[in-house]
């Protein structure tokens, strides 16, 4: 044994006990900002909005108005056989109980309704001004005072009520949604490994990419001010567990291989990064190119969640490609039992479920193609069944006090406007106005408000019922009469958020398409190839969303779908099934590359990496699947889109049409690259012996 090999052992050793305490180090020092990241989360309307709409700068300029933001609510009395003077003298002993323990903007005055069933309060406080918290315990406070009692029902609404619900809702994600990801994840690598130990390691290391996702997602609040919302941690959560243990599955599989046929164990890692290390940061490298793309928009929430996915998918593949695979070393082969991969052996040959998919594409390529193009247009169509844009009161999969108000309101005041729309008006032009809101079509009523740095607030009530479209017509009506002022309030922002979407698809979308082409032909050195994954990823986004739009409203009972929707999950379906056509193209490119016949070439990769894509996919799809299990609709309906591409994206196109489309083409898949010419006369082209393996395979 010569000084070289005793140089070669001791970095065997010293290499992964090296990366396992630097990534020691590392948590040691996110640690503390890993655990302030929920302190920077703000579910603010602001948070959410278009950042040039008008309700934004109504919300901005409110802020700098005495007293600062205006919370503003509506305590609802009502009485199915009418109120009686004892129902009435409570209502305004408890108006009066709140107007003495919090400051309010104005003295609150009762509003009945016709037909003497309810009486309404609203109250606006600037008590709690910008401090979410501040706003919550307001909430919380009125609905301690203004209880029900003897028959009577007591409900409090209002926008700053809404905003407390939904609040409530985000912070409560986080401990559900990382336990039920974990345990989900969990039982797939359980069931897919068969292994009492194994699945803790990757586990185990995608817990820990999340908590430095968190760590740095602080940082960058802090350094750039970027924004955290409940909805973008939930995403990031799912991002590193889900695309993180797709990493680990690939680099096993790989490892798993390389363990049969070299023997220690630090050898067989190196071995496996070199062979699955490009794929996994080609595609690590396309997700997070696509959810860059995200900064594109002008919608806050999605703005925000660009940085906040990226940083989630390369903390998770830093963990992948670092941590899990010194542990996996230090651990050796045993950490695979039962099923220890011994050097030297033989996998089990089967004929596997892929060969069988591959084997059908094969024979009758144009066939299969043909036939699944029209299975996903089809699909496609279920968009047209799409509800419209979602309400408030409608974003709830249970029912809280919030919108049990709202719907007691829109009884007991039919067409009219229970929730204040607000104008901000130049000081100067106050007057004018005002004036001009009240002749305004669609508009009940319309008072002066507070005063401060130019700016001055009038609070109008629509004659028509909140969200709809009759106040959608008074709120566009104001914008045009008032040159110069900011119309907002909750029904505003709704119309802006949807406004604003339609913006961003336009362009967002062809922004992502762009840069995730770019990085497949830089990849796959063809153009023929990147053309017909992003073809695919787009029909599997409009087949998912046509099944949402079968099963939103008639399975569901949902009455809208989220603006947001559509977007997000090109985004996310889009980046993530790339993944899988980069798996699959790398492998038929490198089998290209020894001088494999194209047709076989195909075969060979989907049968070599058709379990581990598989595989990947359920986790992957799992995990979104978790966001259904969420109480607000727009995350189940995010989950429920993109678990559904997944899936379809991994069984149907991935294992039928991609490889029907290369092996129609045969060469000119690889167009224009060196690979898309006949090979020089003479030469000769064998496929390799392909073997199944049992586990992952």
């Amino acid at each position: 044994m010569g000084p070289g090999n005793t140089t070669t052992r001791t970095r065997r050793r010293a290499v992964p006990w090296a990366l396992l305490g630097l990534w020691v180090a590392l948590l040691a020092f996110v640690a503390p900002f890993a655990s302030k990241l929920a302190d920077v989360q703000h579910d603010r309307a602001v948070d959410y909005l278009p950042a040039s709409a008008d309700s934004t700068q109504v919300a901005k300029i409110q802020d700098q108005l005495p007293g600062g933001e205006t919370t503003q609510m509506v305590v609802v009395y009502h009485r199915d056989g009418g109120l009686t003077v004892a129902d009435k003298t409570t209502a305004a002993d408890q108006i009066g109980e709140i107007a003495s323990a919090h400051t309010l903007a104005a003295q609150p005055e009762g509003i009945p309704s016709k037909d003497g069933t309810t009486l309404m309060y609203p109250v606006a406080s600037t008590e709690p001004g910008t401090d979410e918290k501040a706003r919550d315990q307001l909430v919380n406070d009125v609905r301690d005072i203004a209880k029900s009692e003897d028959g009577l029902s007591v409900e409090v609404g209002g926008e700053g009520a809404f905003a407390t619900d939904a609040s409530e809702v985000y912070n409560s994600l986080g401990g559900p949604l990382l336990y039920t990801t974990a345990a989900v994840v969990a039982l797939l690598l359980i069931l897919i490994y068969r292994s009492p130990f194994l699945w803790l390691v990757p586990l185990a290391v995608a817990g820990l990419a999340d908590y430095l996702s968190m760590g740095v997602a602080y940082g960058l609040n802090q350094g750039f001010g970027t924004s955290v919302t409940g909805q973008s941690s939930a995403i990031m959560t799912i991002l590193v567990f889900g695309a993180g243990t797709d990493y680990a599955l690939l680099l096993i599989s790989r490892y798993r291989e390389e363990l049969r046929r070299i023997e220690r164990p630090y050898d067989a890692m190196v071995a496996a990064l070199r062979g699955c290390g490009p794929a996994v940061l080609a595609s690590s490298g396309t997700v997070a190119a696509g959810l860059f793309c995200l900064l594109a928009a002008d919608l806050n929430s999605i703005r925000g969640m660009g940085p906040l996915g990226t940083v989630g998918i390369l903390c998770a593949l830093v963990a992948m490609m670092t941590l899990l695979p010194a542990i996996l070393v230090l651990l050796g082969r045993r950490v695979f039992w039962p099923l220890v991969p011994r050097y030297g052996s033989t996998p089990k040959v089967r004929r596997s479920l892929f060969a069988a998919m591959g084997s059908s594409a094969g024979r009758r390529p144009l066939t299969v193609l043909a036939g699944g193009a029209v299975l996903l247009g089809a699909l496609a169509l279920g968009t047209l069944n799409l509800p419209g844009s979602l309400k408030l009161e409608d974003s709830f999969t249970s029912k809280p006090d919030a919108v049990a108000a709202m719907e007691t309101l829109s009884k007991a005041y039919p067409g009219f406007g229970t929730q204040p729309i607000t104008v901000i008006a130049p000081t100067d032009r106050a007057d004018a106005a005002l004036a001009e809101a009240q002749d305004t079509p669609g508009v009940d009523s319309a008072t002066r408000g507070r005063s401060g740095d130019g700016w001055t607030e009038i609070t109008v009530t629509a004659a028509s019922a909140p969200q709809s479209a009759g106040e959608t017509a008074t709120i566009k009506d104001l914008r045009d009469r008032l040159d110069g002022s900011y119309v907002g309030g909750a029904s505003a922002e709704q119309l802006d958020l949807a406004d604003t979407n339609a913006r961003d698809r336009l362009v967002v979308v062809p922004l992502v398409l762009v840069f995730v082409l770019l990085i497949l032909i830089a990849l796959l050195r063809s153009i023929v190839a990147p053309l017909i994954l992003v073809a695919a990823v787009a029909a599997v986004w409009g087949a998912a969303l046509g099944i949402g739009g079968l099963v939103f409203g008639p399975v569901f009972g949902f009455e809208g779908t989220d603006p947001g929707l559509g977007l997000l999950s090109f985004v996310f379906l889009v980046a993530l099934g790339v993944d899988y056509g980069i798996f699959l193209m790398h492998r038929m490119r490198e089998e290209s590359l020894k001088g494999t016949e194209p047709v076989q070439a195909a075969l060979i990769a989907l049968r070599t990496t058709g379990g581990v894509i598989a595989s990947a996919g359920l986790v992957l799809a799992a995990t979104f699947a978790v966001l259904m299990n969420m109480p607000m609709v727009q995350l189940v309906e995010m989950g429920f889109v993109i678990a559904v591409g997944v899936l379809l994206d991994t069984f149907l196109v991935r294992t039928y049409l991609v490889t029907s489309a290369s092996v129609a083409l045969r060469r000119k898949v690889w167009w224009p690259g060196a690979l898309s010419k006949e090979p020089a006369a003479g030469s000769r082209e064998l496929p390799e012996p392909v073997t199944e393996t049992v586990g992952m395979r």
